[in-house]
C-alpha cells in the first residue's frame, strides 16, 4: 500500500539506453583491464603510471 511510483520521462530512458549501448561498444573495442594486464609476447610489464600522470610530469618538468 505504501509503494511509491516514480515517473521516468521517456527522454531519460532513451538517454540511459544510449549510454549502455555506447559503453558496450567501447568495451568491445577497448577490453576491460583484466584482459589488458596480460603482457603479449613476453614483453616486460609496463609502468603502472597513467598517461595523464606522465603528461603532467612532463609539463611540470619532473
Amino acid at each position: 500500500m505504501g509503494d511509491v511510483i516514480r515517473f521516468v520521462p521517456k527522454s531519460e530512458l532513451e538517454r540511459i539506453r544510449l549510454i549502455r549501448e555506447a559503453r558496450a561498444i567501447y568495451d568491445s573495442i577497448f577490453p576491460p583491464t583484466a584482459l589488458v594486464d596480460e603482457q603479449p609476447y613476453g614483453c616486460p610489464a609496463q609502468s603502472t603510471q597513467s598517461s595523464s600522470d606522465s603528461l603532467r610530469n612532463a609539463v611540470e618538468g619532473e
